[in-house]
C-alpha cells in the first residue's frame, strides 16, 4: 500500500486530507510540523508527500528545498497546499521542485485525482526501453537519470515525466491538453499554467539545451525541429 505523509498544522484540514486519502486506499501519516516529518523520513520514505506552505517555525517551501537537497528525496513526489490567491507561493514551489500544488479550499475528488495522477508513472515512459536522446540531452530510463552534455542534472518527478514525453515525440507539435493528459494523467481544465511553469523550470535546468523546447503559439510545445 502506498504511504503518504501529510505536513499540515491545521488539525481539521490534516485529518480531512488523511480521511479522504485513506478512503481511496492510501495509508497516511500526518505531522503538524517539519521536525516530526523529517524524523519519520529517517525511518521510512513515503511514496508521496503533501506539504502545507504556511507552517509554524519552518514553512513548507523551506521543507521542500531541504527535501530536494537530499539525495534520497530528490525525486520524491511532492504536492504543495497553497492559500487561495498566493500565486507567488505556487511559482516558488514549482521553481524549487514541487511536482504539483492544490489551492485551498479544495474538493476531495480533486485531491484524490491529483494524488493518483502524480503516483502513476506515464505508460509511455515506462514502456520506453534504453535511453532517450536529443542533442546533448540524454535520459537513462533504467537509472531514471538525466544528463546534459555528460553532466547529470536533477529534475523533479514531473519534470522528468515531461521531458521524457517531449523526447518520445521529438519534432512533433504537441497540443497543451495532450501534454497535460499524458504527463499529469487527468484534464487540468483552467490550470495550464502548471504546464507553463514546468516548461520554464525545465528549460532553466537544461541550460543552453533548454532552447530546443519550442513554444508553438496557440498550440503547445515541441522539442527539436
Amino acid at each position: 500500500m502506498n504511504k503518504i505523509y501529510i505536513v499540515e498544522d491545521d488539525e481539521d484540514i490534516r485529518e480531512a486530507v488523511a480521511y479522504s486519502l485513506e478512503s481511496a486506499g492510501f495509508e497516511t501519516i500526518g505531522f503538524e510540523s517539519g521536525s516530526g516529518f523529517f524524523n519519520a523520513i529517517q525511518n521510512e520514505l513515503p511514496s508521496l508527500a503533501i506539504l502545507d506552505i504556511m507552517l509554524p517555525r519552518e514553512d513548507g517551501l523551506v521543507i521542500l528545498k531541504q527535501l530536494r537537497d537530499r539525495l534520497e528525496t530528490k525525486t520524491l513526489p511532492i504536492i504543495m497546499l497553497t492559500a487561495k490567491g498566493s500565486e507567488m507561493d505556487k511559482v516558488k514551489g514549482l521553481d524549487w521542485g514541487a511536482d504539483d500544488y492544490i489551492t485551498k479550499p479544495f474538493g476531495v475528488l480533486e485531491l484524490i485525482s491529483r494524488v493518483n495522477a502524480l503516483m502513476r508513472r506515464s505508460d509511455m515512459v515506462s514502456a520506453a526501453a534504453g535511453n532517450l536522446r536529443y542533442g546533448g540531452i540524454e535520459i537513462d530510463n533504467a537509472r531514471r537519470s538525466v544528463s546534459v552534455d555528460g553532466k547529470t542534472i536533477v529534475l523533479t518527478y514531473k519534470e522528468y515525466e515531461l521531458l521524457s514525453y517531449l523526447l518520445l515525440n521529438t519534432g512533433l507539435a504537441l497540443e497543451r491538453d495532450k501534454i497535460m493528459d499524458a504527463v499529469w494523467g487527468i484534464d487540468y481544465e483552467g490550470e495550464s499554467r502548471t504546464l507553463d511553469m514546468h516548461i520554464r523550470t525545465l528549460r532553466q535546468k537544461l541550460g543552453d539545451s533548454g532552447s530546443c523546447i519550442k513554444t508553438i503559439r496557440n498550440v503547445g510545445y515541441k522539442l527539436g525541429e
